[in-house]
């Protein structure tokens, strides 16, 4: 198949768009001068229904819909574009929508970024003490774009709000610097969006056999097993990027795909059943994570199946996550103690060879949090939290406790139970403060 991408500019080309009412076009073109749009030919031909588009989960996995945008800021942008041809207004509109989206949540551009030398480098987040994760400026892209996806704002050109990085030099100095760091994760946008030639210019200082960092997993966050799985099949250069990677798994270093798969639609077709296996065949470990999200995936059933087709084909499922904060949170947000329902539903309908997924969690400001149950205490009832993973390492593994809310979408959201504020948050960010960032930069009073 040869790749073919829609984006505003040209989305009424697709051959199906014909089947959409002009509301239903009108709602997009306006959504998408807001929030980046981007889907692909493998998407539109292999993974929606188009006869029953409406209601189709990859349908509203990737097209934008009215309810993305809050009702008055729809309006807003709609009567910026039905009142004025200024593409500069039009943007101005736009971008002050963006700005009230939280397009950096839980402290990623306050919090996170790390300094080398009095350098602070910006395509590069150190959350937690073994990982960090690493910002090529050539994959800050995707095949298609995911509705509800946090990153959002990495794509929709305005540069303040970007976490990119063009060299590699600085990055390993700051490796070699810091010998807890085990695990490089490269993220975007999606890496896999890179030519060979370009990724390998990326990837090689890290492997090479001089290098003095202490690095023995490198992961790579993509969704090009759901959107592009022809990457590997037929693309110029499949064949050189899974030589690559078996010369990376030869070398002992452990190459994990943080696979994003949202539906289990994404696992049933032939392209990528033989995507994976032929990254399974070079030593590549493929894990798998999503967010549980009203309208796509919000239910049990669709999570069981996913998880049980995703061993059956080898990968290792890993992580439920929570809708994060930012962009059109307001429409995919699944109340917490559903999220959890959700979870444990799925959970109990599949093989212990599946549980080794986590969840449901939250990545926000003081690190990953996992909902482990609702319980009841002293007669109030709460909810049982604990660290997966924290900005303080000492957090990881300590159960907390929230008071119930049935309208919680969010860890800002909810309340400590028996106590006037959450253990950590006096100290939110003491401990990295002191290990990794420039202390004039960053407050946490």
């Amino acid at each position: 198949m040869k790749y073919k991408s829609y984006t505003l500019s040209n989305y009424s080309t697709i051959p199906q768009i014909n089947k959409l009412s002009k509301e239903s076009k009108r709602n997009i073109e306006t959504v998408s001068s807001v929030l980046p749009f981007k889907v692909n030919n493998y998407v539109i031909d292999e993974l929606i229904d188009w006869d029953s588009y409406e209601n189709d989960p990859i349908f509203n996995l990737t097209f934008p819909q009215k309810e993305m945008l809050l009702p008055h800021h729809f309006d807003e942008i709609a009567a910026a574009l039905e009142q004025s041809t200024d593409k500069k207004y039009q943007k101005e509109v736009s971008n002050k929508i963006r700005l009230q989206l939280n397009p950096s949540p839980a402290g990623q551009k306050e919090h996170n970024i790390p300094v080398i030398d009095k350098v602070k480098l910006y395509g590069v987040q150190h959350k937690y003490r073994e990982t960090a994760l690493f910002f090529p400026s050539a994959g800050q892209t995707c095949h298609s774009y995911c509705t509800y996806c946090f990153r959002w704002a990495q794509f929709v050109g305005m540069e303040t709000l970007k976490f990119a990085m063009k060299e590699t030099e600085l990055m390993v100095k700051y490796l070699e610097k810091h010998q807890e760091v085990t695990d490089l994760l490269f993220t975007g946008g999606d890496p896999m969006t890179m030519s060979y030639k370009v990724f390998k210019k990326y990837i090689v200082p890290f492997i090479s056999g001089h290098n003095k960092t202490n690095i023995q997993t490198i992961r790579i966050g993509t969704k090009v097993l759901s959107y592009w799985p022809y990457k590997f099949l037929t693309d110029n250069d499949a064949e050189d990027f899974l030589r690559l990677f078996e010369t990376i798994t030869s070398k002992g270093i452990n190459l994990a795909f943080m696979a994003h798969f949202t539906h289990s639609i994404e696992l049933k077709t032939e392209a990528v059943k033989r995507s994976i296996q032929k990254l399974r065949n070079t030593g590549v470990q493929i894990r798998t994570q999503s967010p549980v999200v009203k309208h796509i995936n919000d239910n049990p059933e669709v999570w069981s199946e996913m998880w049980r087709e995703q061993v059956n084909l080898n990968c290792i499922p890993y992580y439920m996550f929570i809708a994060r904060n930012t962009g059109a949170q307001h429409f995919f947000a699944v109340p917490l103690f559903k999220a959890w329902e959700i979870f444990r539903k799925a959970y109990q309908n599949v093989s212990g060879v599946c549980r080794t997924v986590r969840g449901p969690s939250m990545s926000c400001t003081p690190g990953k949090v996992q909902i482990l149950g609702v319980s009841e205490i002293n007669q109030e009832k709460v909810f049982v939290l604990r660290f997966i993973q924290g900005r303080n390492p000492d957090w990881v593994a300590s159960p907390f406790f929230a008071k119930y809310d049935e309208d919680a979408i969010w860890m800002n959201t909810l309340k400590p139970a028996f106590e006037k504020k959450f253990f950590f948050e006096k100290e939110e960010f003491k401990y990295f403060r002191e290990n990794y960032y420039d202390s004039e930069r960053v407050s946490f009073e």
